[in-house]
């Protein structure tokens, strides 16, 4: 199957305040944010002509940026109203949703305090995170060579763009060895997260989940702990060690792009996605759609 390259499709991108045909949205090789990935962005997925968690995203970026020293010139409502528009503008009802902001080309160097910042939005279709095959038995996952950094050393509650270099490293080593993506440790080696995910685990009928403070805490992440609760699970956010993996009788992962998707197994240890997993997986996706869950 071959790829249509991002930057070779038909359609329209929202570009600082305005539509612009989707290969005319450019940006100059000496922009700040390609050098020294000062940008932030965000993921989020329509459903059904509505995009869930909208504000919480447009909040989260502009907080982001402020964790940046980026001050974002727009709004959370016109952030949500932007990207309303662009999906709309395009003709998508299921789609994912990807604004972003940067600073410009004024200043090349460590220093950037007078570049301007910009924000865009596009929209694509974009059905499975992963291979639906592969979910239905739970992906494997392989551990990363890398780890989360400390807090002390990087803004680790942003959602910026530099913090994903290691994830892009990670997922490219585990797929040439035949996984689906790769398991993180923080610092101290202790379970931490997917590389563009959050990470559960079940033993006994309790929830398990690390607590976010290496790693963002996912907007997805909130969504399930907050229906798990409601279903009367227990989930325990707390530091989980690794030599604690093969105690896990089933583990999922959660994310905007990866919703809820069951893991079949991680390095050495086997996991069976079961009636947990997949309770959370329907009662997400009838909550993202609209739909009441059965109770």
């Amino acid at each position: 199957m071959s790829l249509v390259p991002f930057d070779d499709r038909d359609g329209w991108i929202w570009l600082d305040g305005q539509f612009v045909a989707w290969r005319e949205a450019k940006v100059h090789v000496l922009t700040h944010g390609l050098h020294y990935a000062s940008a932030v962005f965000e993921g989020q997925r329509m459903y059904g002509g509505e995009i869930y968690a909208l504000r919480a995203h447009s909040e989260r970026l502009i907080e982001s940026g402020r964790i940046m020293d980026m001050e974002i010139p727009w709004t959370a409502a016109e952030i949500d109203q932007a990207c309303i528009e662009v999906c709309e503008k395009n003709g998508l009802t299921d789609c994912y949703v990807r604004p972003i902001a940067w600073r410009g080309s004024e200043m090349i160097g460590v220093s950037a305090q007078n570049t301007t910042i910009h924000l865009a939005v596009a929209a694509w279709e974009w059905p499975s995170y992963f291979d639906p095959e592969q979910k239905k038995k739970g992906i494997r996952l392989t551990y990363s060579k890398y780890r989360r950094p400390d807090p002390r050393s990087a803004p680790v509650h942003a959602k910026a763009a530099g913090l994903y270099m290691i994830c892009t490293l990670s997922k490219h080593a585990a797929e040439r060895e035949g996984y689906a993506d790769a398991l993180f440790l923080d610092l101290d080696g202790n379970i931490a997260e997917a590389t563009g995910a959050n990470i559960f685990l079940i033993r006994d009928g309790m929830i398990h989940t690390p607590t976010p403070d290496s790693f963002l805490n996912g907007i997805t992440r909130q969504s399930v702990i907050r229906l798990a609760k409601e279903r009367g699970f227990e989930v325990v956010e707390r530091t989980i060690p690794l030599d604690e993996l093969g105690t896990f009788r089933e583990v999922f992962i959660t994310g905007s792009a990866a919703e809820v998707t069951p893991v079949g197994e991680i390095g050495e240890h086997r996991f069976t996605p079961g009636n947990i997993t997949f309770a959370l997986a329907d009662d997400y996706a009838n909550m993202v759609r609209r739909v009441k869950a059965l109770a």
